[in-house]
């Protein structure tokens, strides 16, 4: 918000002594999710994470296989055989301990590596129809005027082929 109005305080002194600056704002959130590119990637990252869903609920299925059958068997066994039990069950739920995390972090980057080509696609067509109508564009998100303003929402659409 800071920037926004470090922005308006320079922009708007020049619009005194040159042209009219036209400001005008587009909902990116709504161009974004409409763009079938969104849809892709969304698509693929939903796969990617149930491959890791499944991955953690063997583990964690394990983990549970082995505790049960070690319980049952637990009063015959040698004390050497308790401890090498004991001590793989440790790992397994040490493995999961640091699965899960892992795995949000892999899941963090993949949505970044899918959603980063589609929002730069929605940047590049804000940008061309702020360069094409001679608009200074914000984000419905952020940006709060009460003048004249012009919702660049469907220019953007437009741009990229979207309804």
């Amino acid at each position: 918000m800071k920037k926004f109005v470090v922005l308006l305080l320079v922009l708007l002194p020049m619009g005194a002594f040159s042209q009219e600056i036209k400001l005008a704002f587009v909902n990116f959130n709504e161009v974004f999710e409409l763009i079938p590119d969104y849809s892709d990637a969304l698509t693929k990252y939903e796969t990617i994470a149930a491959q890791y869903q499944e991955q953690l609920k063997t583990l964690q299925t394990e983990y549970q296989a082995k505790y049960e059958e070690y319980m049952k068997i637990e009063a015959t066994l040698t004390e050497n055989l308790k401890l090498r039990r004991q001590q793989e069950i440790q790992d397994l739920g040490e493995r999961i301990n640091n699965f899960i995390p892992q795995a949000q972090q892999d899941l963090q980057q993949e949505e970044t590596k899918l959603m980063a080509p589609v929002q730069e696609k929605v940047l590049n067509a804000i940008k061309a129809v702020g360069e094409e109508k001679g608009y200074v564009i914000f984000s419905s998100q952020v940006f709060f005027y009460t003048g004249s303003i012009i919702d660049a929402t469907p220019l953007v659409k437009t741009k990229l082929g979207i309804r």
